[in-house]
């Protein structure tokens, strides 16, 4: 996938730049959705199937996600590259600035103001851990839970409050 010029910010914009591929990506990364029907299904945002179909063959042919060989009958699992992981700043940074300046429910917020309270080492320490699950790279010691699990566990803690309030 050739850029229409050579400004990086425009090479980035072209593959990245299209709400549901950012979307797409959240789901993998934060949601760990790696099938097609999981995709489809989770997203609070309703994204259509030829949409999702499409958004998924373009991250794969510009290398942010790869999709594995699917015998007939089987489904194909999506995968982050070393690309795609690096892909987590970005949205940070996205939830951030929407933190800051988008209206959005505290539900749905939880996990980014836990992101953005703990700082650059969770994220890396995040993105370490996506290497190990899309990339079988080895696991890094670390005490406790890992970061998808803490940001799980904020969000599950918050939705059992709530239900407990109603």
């Amino acid at each position: 996938m050739e850029p229409r010029s050579g400004c990086p910010i425009n090479a980035a914009v072209e593959v990245l730049g299209d709400r549901w591929a950012l979307l797409v990506l959240r789901d993998v990364i934060f949601g760990d959705r790696r099938y097609f029907r999981a995709l489809l299904t989770g997203s609070i945002e309703g994204i259509a199937s030829n949409i999702l179909a499409d958004r998924l063959v373009r991250l794969v042919e510009a290398g942010i996600l790869t999709r594995g060989a699917a015998m007939r009958g089987q489904r194909a699992r999506y995968s982050l590259t070393e690309a795609g992981i690096r892909t987590v700043p970005v949205l940070c940074a996205l939830g951030n600035w929407g933190l800051d300046w988008r209206p959005g429910t505290e539900e749905l917020q939880i996990r980014q103001r836990i992101m953005r309270d703990a700082g650059p080492a969770f994220i890396e320490e995040l993105m370490d851990e996506l290497r190990v699950r899309h990339l079988d790279a080895p696991p890094k010691p670390h005490d406790g839970p890992g970061p998808l699990d803490r940001l799980n566990a904020a969000y599950a803690a918050y939705a059992a409050e709530q239900k407990r309030r109603d």
